[in-house]
């Protein structure tokens, strides 16, 4: 989340940046000008695929794990991700072993809501995991109720996968990303598209 909130603030900055210059080249226009940017809860896959293969390799070389199954595997079609080994003390060390690779190529570990525990077969256990990747309409609702108690002069529309808050403040955009970044919600908020 790091690197992403700084690659988010090094935008918000050129954002500001380019709104002062204009003001102050007497441009008429950069006063009425409006700015938003998007919230979507985006998920980069790729990374998420790099961080598997990472917590697999290492998985498959850790001394306590030789001689026995030990399986992380991803259904990107079903938004599934699957850890499989001999018990659940061995998918609870495969799981932080996953957590960290993810927190160390930038993805969120909101990006997986457990689904279900099973056993599987040759007495193994099975843990599911949804990927999140979109936020969940009572979740959005959330969210614009949360801006909109903020009672700053921004607006904030559900796009589907996004939604899109605009106003003429620059500040008042920064304070909203900074209140929701406090709240606790399912979906790894995402801000992006800076205009």
């Amino acid at each position: 989340d790091g690197i992403r909130d700084k690659g988010m603030w090094l935008e918000f900055r050129r954002v500001l940046f380019r709104s002062f210059i204009d003001k102050h080249k007497g441009n008429s226009m950069a006063k009425s000008k409006e700015h938003s940017f998007d919230i979507s809860a985006k998920l980069d896959m790729q990374e998420m695929k790099n961080a598997i293969v990472q917590a697999q390799k290492e998985v498959d070389n850790r001394y306590d794990f030789k001689g026995m199954e030990k399986e992380i595997d991803l259904n990107i079609g079903a938004k599934v991700l699957t850890l499989l080994s001999s018990s659940d003390n061995k998918i609870d060390a495969m799981k932080d072993i996953l957590i960290s690779k993810m927190n160390k190529r930038g993805v969120s570990i909101n990006s997986l809501e457990e689904l279900k525990s099973e056993d599987a077969s040759g007495n193994n256990r099975k843990f599911s995991y949804k990927i999140v990747d979109t936020i969940e309409g009572d979740e959005a609702k959330i969210i614009q109720k949360e801006i909109k108690g903020l009672k700053l002069k921004v607006s904030a529309v559900n796009q589907g996968e996004e939604i899109r808050v605009s106003g003429k403040n620059l500040d008042d955009l920064q304070k909203v990303m900074a209140h929701l970044k406090t709240l606790e919600l399912k979906a790894p908020l995402v801000f992006d598209n800076f205009r």
